[in-house]
């Protein structure tokens, strides 16, 4: 049959029933990040040959599972979480059969994780009762929350570590899983009669090839965290400064509705940090800073306030922090987003923030402090009223001196009058930990049409049309993740009967495959000189060349592979190697914020040194 092409805003659309495919695969899974790694897992181990691409370059897959606290929802008892479960959609509504796939996932958590992941499952509320115990209960008062917990596979969290066994399990089974990074999708080639798709358009170094998945496409494309027009659109906010990925750009929601799904949750997408989800405003393209506990408590106790983009406070800064979320007439809600919201604190507040040793040490704090001798000098400076601002400072003052806010209720005990003299000003910035609004699934994994169909051999998993509806609580979508991913990877897995005979061979079974990007290069050593690698940076991995004596004394450490975040991470692969031979000792101080590469890098070089006596 003829392929059919025409071009559209400099976008293909291919619409064909036989043609000859650059490469064949039983299973091609979109997004190599938690749900994408699952996914391709789960349909290796069921026999498949599995395409997993990503538009991320090597070392910077991951999605937001990489950047996220590594925390999977857990629950003990099935009828006490399903009721907290749907006390968090509430009032919104979800297919039952959904609610009921998802709870018994988060249930079954600590088994899935010593069966698949191959570690001992650790319960925060037996390690860190304390300090996580508002964090696993974000919603005390919704009944039903004293069933839910964390599962995390070891007892930490915001080191990477569960997505770097996610990571390992597809590289283990690198002769059935093909890797390709920097390798966007571009289109799901469907047959226009039968509306099943028969594969994926993706582009690689500049040339679009057609890859024929035999039995399913997996989506896992993540949100359109990165896509500025989707975010008015869908969020409708103008500033929203991503806290993950930088990749995730909404490429999934395209696709999708070219080949006829129906969508949910578009309006929902979940935030974290400082004032209910805030950070310091950074350039556009760039990741906001995450800042949680102690960091939270410098900003929003005292004397400082948050004030909207007409001057005004907007909410009660002290409120706890529940995903961004705050208190809004009986739900929790994300404040309506303000284009250039202000931190206002007193020189006494800011001698605190720069005494803080995360927040003072922060680039784009130090840089953008505006300082005036007066409230009227600063409102000129941050463009806002004057008498407004001077309105809401006098407002605060009085809270504070009275014991009473009446505006926002904050707590008299975290309140402090301004003193007088120089008034200060940072811009703030709403962020985003990630959007839920994709492709409507079913409790199979599949994707649904606008009439409740499922899409043939069309599947997804992850925040790419993800569950959670409305109040979130933390750790829902890495369960999530793990549970729809399994799902997803072997429903498309299993054999189907409509499979297309390859135009070009008369047979699917001679199949072409692309080069995998997993490979493990080798590089050159001279006299004295060790190789060592770990898998343990945030990136994935780190491999060092290091010259040293016999003694192990170090001379030189090169860092030749690497792919950290370009913030802290970078920072510390730039920094660390030259502390570590000025000491002579591996066991340096880490670089702040980049613990994981810290340890990452310290791994490396243990790595190389333990061959010297080899």
């Amino acid at each position: 049959m003829k392929v059919i092409t025409k071009k559209k805003k400099d976008r293909i659309m291919i619409y064909q029933k036989d043609t000859k495919w650059d490469a064949n695969y039983d299973v091609v899974v979109l997004g190599f990040g938690g749900a994408g790694a699952t996914a391709a897992r789960f349909a290796a181990d069921s026999g498949s040959k599995v395409l997993l691409v990503d538009a991320a370059p090597e070392g910077h897959e991951g999605g937001n599972t990489r950047y996220s606290a590594q925390l999977i929802g857990t629950g003990n008892d099935f009828d006490e979480l399903k009721k907290y479960y749907k006390n968090l959609t509430a009032p919104m509504s979800l297919d039952e059969e959904m609610i009921d796939t998802y709870v018994k996932g988060m249930v079954n958590t600590p088994n899935y994780v010593t069966k698949y992941l191959g570690v001992k499952p650790c319960s925060a509320k037996e390690y860190a009762p304390e300090r996580l115990h508002h964090a696993y209960e974000e919603f005390p008062e919704f009944e039903g929350s004293e069933s839910y917990d964390f599962t995390t596979v070891r007892e930490f969290w915001f080191d990477a570590a569960l997505w770097k066994i996610l990571r390992a399990k597809v590289v283990e089974r690198k002769d059935n899983i093909d890797v390709m990074y920097s390798t966007p999708a571009k289109e799901l080639i469907q047959d226009p009669e039968t509306r099943k798709i028969e594969g994926v358009l993706i582009e690689r170094e500049g040339k679009l090839l057609k890859v024929q998945a035999k039995n399913g496409v997996v989506m896992t494309t993540g949100g359109f965290e990165n896509n500025q027009t989707m975010v008015e659109d869908y969020l409708g906010a103008k500033r929203l400064a991503p806290l993950g990925t930088l990749y995730n750009k909404g490429d999934g929601i395209k696709m999708a509705e070219q080949v006829g799904a129906d969508f949910w949750h578009m309006h929902n997408f979940e935030s974290l940090g400082l004032l209910h989800g805030m950070a310091f405003a950074v350039p556009k393209g760039e990741r906001g800073r995450l800042m949680l506990g102690a960091q939270n408590i410098a900003v929003a106790h005292g004397s400082s306030f948050v004030i909207g983009d007409d001057g005004t406070r907007y909410f009660d800064e002290a409120e706890e922090n529940r995903h961004g979320h705050i208190k809004n007439h009986g739900q929790w809600k994300v404040p309506i987003n303000q284009e250039h919201p202000y931190l206002i604190f007193d020189e006494a507040k800011k001698a605190e923030l720069d005494a803080d040793p995360i927040i003072g040490s922060y680039p784009v704090y130090k840089e953008n402090v505006v300082k005036a001798d007066s409230v009227e000098e600063l409102a000129d400076k941050i463009k806002v009223d004057p008498a407004i601002l001077k309105d809401s400072l006098e407002r605060f003052n009085k809270a504070a001196q009275t014991g009473d806010d009446p505006e926002f209720r904050r707590d008299p005990k975290t309140m402090r009058v301004f003193a007088d003299g120089p008034i200060y000003a940072i811009q703030m910035e709403q962020t985003m930990l990630n959007t839920q609004g994709g492709a409507r699934r079913n409790a199979k994994a599949e994707i649904l049409d606008t009439n409740g169909q499922p899409i043939p051999h069309l599947y997804s998993a992850g925040e790419f049309g993800g569950i959670c509806a409305n109040q979130y609580q933390g750790g829902n979508n890495i369960a999530e993740c793990l549970i729809w991913g399994k799902i997803a990877g072997e429903n498309a897995a299993k054999a189907k009967d409509d499979v297309t005979v390859d135009a070009a061979t008369g047979a699917s079974s001679h199949d072409v495959h692309l080069t995998s990007d997993l490979n493990h290069e080798t590089f050159e050593t001279g006299k004295d000189q060790y190789i060592g690698r770990t898998n343990g940076g945030m990136g994935g991995e780190i491999v060092v060349r290091v010259t040293a004596d016999k003694d192990k004394n170090l001379k030189k450490i090169e860092v030749l592979k690497q792919a950290e975040s370009e913030d802290y991470g970078l920072k510390a692969v730039k920094t660390l190697p030259e502390e570590m031979v000025k000491q002579n000792k591996v066991d340096v101080d880490a670089v702040t914020g980049a613990s994981s590469t810290s340890r990452g890098l310290k791994d490396a070089v243990n790595d190389a040194l333990s061959k010297i006596d080899k």
